[in-house]
């Protein structure tokens, strides 16, 4: 049975500025090439719920442009219920700036736009929506409160959260927390709330304590190349990753939080097999460029994991 899987989240479209390196303070440089693609990181990890074969919902804003109807257009065609997406008259739709490097890093600009324009009506009126599914998840590239009553709701049905605390912020209400049944940061983020630097095991151990403290079971800290430090209730040890040429990071962090949603089973009982199979489907997606545009299927991660 497949699970079905609600993101509260972003939508995008992104700018993707592709450079040798970054400038230094005062240095022009020039542009490689430029491309644009569907991104946000919410609906990023839509897709990649829907492409692992999630039953998947959208809860978010879009402005009334072309950009706006572009993205929806987008979602519908991975087959992603866009119900809950409220087109806002007067706005434009969120835009993410992608500076590109050769080595496959990337620095983002985003502009908020219609994401920040989700509102605690919208939430309400995906009740019903939130409360069928098994997994809830959201970000910060919309309103937080909008968040907090999202998990609300998701709890009250017995369901289960997940919150990707990104972009960094060191000011996560406590109600947030205390509703957040899998934490997703990634080492920045995570030491940005804990104050806790991640430098080894047992720093990412005591990570997951801190989290713990607010009543947040399981924990994953995503670190780059080297995996994921994995801690499902008070057990914890590293997943490494799969060793491929970067060329694009943009989706990677969406792609592996959509692909274990779509995978995991509500009691978490299968947590480490479950980020095996994201971190297989965020190596594929690191091989392409662009957001949408590089999220794999399922078959293309079940086939690469023989």
């Amino acid at each position: 049975m497949m699970n079905k899987v609600t993101v509260v989240g972003s939508i995008n479209v992104d700018s993707i500025l592709h450079i040798k390196q970054l400038p230094q303070p005062g240095e022009t440089i020039g542009m490689q090439s430029f491309s644009k693609a569907a991104g946000g990181k919410g609906a990023n990890q839509a897709v990649s719920s829907a492409r692992s074969d999630a039953e998947t919902y959208f809860v978010g804003c879009v402005g009334d442009d072309s950009n706006g109807e572009f993205m929806l257009k987008q979602l519908n065609d991975n087959k992603i219920n866009t119900d809950n997406v409220r087109v806002v008259t007067g706005s434009n739709t969120g835009q993410a700036y992608i500076l590109l490097q050769e080595s496959g890093q990337n620095s983002i600009i985003v502009q908020a736009g219609a994401n920040f324009e989700l509102t605690q009506a919208d939430i309400q009126n995906a009740m019903e929506t939130i409360q069928t599914s098994d997994f809830v998840i959201t970000e910060f590239e919309t309103p937080m409160d909008t968040g907090i009553t999202a998990f609300q709701f998701a709890h009250q049905a017995g369901k289960k959260t997940i919150l990707n605390p990104a972009p960094a912020n060191d000011e996560i209400p406590a109600d947030l927390l205390s509703l957040t049944d899998l934490i997703v940061p990634n080492e920045t983020e995570s030491e940005l709330i804990t104050g806790i630097k991640i430098t080894n095991e047992q720093s990412m151990e005591d990570s997951a304590r801190y989290y713990e403290r607010f009543g947040i079971k399981n924990v994953i800290i995503t670190i780059g190349e080297h995996g994921s430090y994995v801690s499902l209730n008070g057990t914890g040890k590293i997943v490494p990753a799969f060793k491929v040429d970067a060329v694009d990071t943009t989706a990677a962090g969406d792609t592996f939080i959509g692909a274990l949603a779509s995978v995991l089973e509500m009691d978490f009982a299968n947590l480490f097999e479950a980020v095996t199979y994201a971190s297989r489907a965020s190596s594929l997606t690191v091989q392409k460029l662009g957001a949408f545009p590089s999220i794999p299927m399922k078959q293309a991660v079940l086939d690469a994991q023989k």
